[in-house]
C-alpha cells in the first residue's frame, strides 16, 4: 500500500485519488460512507483532505480492496475511534512489500544469470 503524497497540509481530491490508484467517484464515496473521513471545503466547494483523512482512506482501502472486506465489514473493524489497523500495522505491511519487490528482482537476476550461463555453455 504505497501511498506517495507530498508533505502537505491539504490534499486535493485528484491527487488522493491518484495516489490511491482509484477514481475520485470512489473518493467521495467513502467520504459519505465513512464518517470518519471529514475533509474541509474550501470557497468554491472543493474538498481538502488532511494527513488525517488519507490515514483514514489507508485502513478503508487496506480493508476494502486488499482484505476483501466489504463496507459493512470495514466500517465495523473501522468502529467508532476511526482506526482498524495501527500504523505499526501499516508500516509492516510497507517493508514486506519492499522485501518482495526485492526478492522479486533478486530472482530475476539469478534467472537472467542462469539464462547467460546456458548460452556460454553453448
Amino acid at each position: 500500500m504505497n501511498v506517495d503524497l507530498p508533505d502537505k497540509l491539504y490534499y486535493s481530491i485528484g491527487e488522493v485519488a491518484k495516489a490511491f490508484d482509484v477514481n475520485a467517484s470512489l473518493i467521495r464515496f467513502w467520504e459519505k460512507e465513512f464518517e470518519i473521513i471529514q475533509p474541509k471545503k474550501n470557497k468554491k466547494g472543493n474538498r481538502l483532505f488532511t494527513k488525517n483523512d488519507i490515514d483514514c482512506f489507508k485502513n478503508i482501502y487496506y480493508l476494502v480492496k486488499i482484505k476483501g472486506y466489504t463496507l459493512e465489514g470495514a466500517k465495523q473493524a473501522i468502529g467508532k475511534k476511526g482506526i482498524a489497523i495501527t500504523a505499526d500495522e501499516i508500516d509492516v505491511v510497507k517493508r514486506l512489500e519492499n522485501i518482495k519487490d526485492e526478492l522479486i528482482k533478486l530472482k530475476m537476476s539469478f534467472e537472467s544469470e542462469e539464462i547467460l550461463e546456458k548460452d556460454e555453455l553453448n
